[in-house]
């Protein structure tokens, strides 16, 4: 098994290229490398690693969610936060998640976990952390990534378009200093987790929030529905 290089093959290669040739990167693959050898299983699929960047090309971003690392059960993860594959059940943060865009705009929750569609809308969905092993929450931490995604935060930050940053709990909100770029939205709120969602994440409105920002500075709002498999709206609630 070979580890995809460090080269992205799209749109992020150059804005990015001098991050991707730093010692740390040399040092991140290594560690991958030996992780994604071992008997341990590691997550997302490496040919998923950087999905997140192959759906949302940088001058398409109008909306930024951070999530922390990828979610460490089988079969979840696949590169796009709070993201899990369609055949996937649905993970309890993705259900408030659900739980609130129903709240804010009226839209029924989905009856599968994908967020592939926001992606190629525009929404970058991206995770501090891009690798975790399983069973092992945090696992992957402090090896490099956090480094990386600062990089990639710092560069949007710099973009002239309007973006709106959803920063969802505190890994996410610490992400805050990096962005200083008047242009751009930032929208706070506890993390949509079970433990925390209650605390003023359902309700806070950020879906509409952002829709309202974009359309007050002439960009194409974000359709938040999912369709089912055969195009349909999905309309089955949780």
């Amino acid at each position: 098994m070979t580890l995809p290089s460090f080269t992205l093959n799209n749109a992020w290669d150059a804005p990015l290229s001098d991050e991707l040739r730093k010692d740390y990167m040399h040092d991140l693959r290594r560690f991958l490398d030996a992780r994604y050898h071992s008997d341990t299983a590691i997550f997302p699929d490496k040919d998923h690693l950087f999905r997140a960047f192959d759906l949302t090309a940088p001058q398409d971003i109008r909306v930024v969610i951070l999530g922390q690392d990828p979610y460490h059960g089988a079969g979840q993860a696949h590169g796009l936060c709070f993201s899990v594959q369609r055949d996937v059940k649905i993970p309890p943060s993705l259900r408030n998640i659900y739980k609130e865009l129903h709240s804010d705009l009226g839209i029924a929750p989905a009856s599968h976990g994908c967020l592939e569609e926001w992606a190629k809308q525009g929404v970058f969905l991206l995770n501090s952390v891009l690798s975790v092993e399983q069973g092992k929450a945090g696992s992957h931490q402090g090896h490099g990534w956090e480094d990386f995604t600062d990089a990639v935060i710092a560069h949007i930050n710099t973009l002239d378009q309007p973006i709106v940053f959803m920063l969802w709990g505190a890994p996410a909100q610490k992400k805050a200093t990096l962005l200083d770029n008047a242009n751009h939205l930032i929208l706070k709120a506890p993390h949509p987790s079970p433990l925390s969602a209650h605390r003023g994440f359902l309700g806070c409105k950020h879906f509409s929030q952002a829709n309202d920002f974009l359309k007050k500075n002439n960009i194409d709002t974000v359709d938040w529905a999912l369709t089912d498999a055969q195009g349909a709206l999905q309309l089955n609630p949780l």
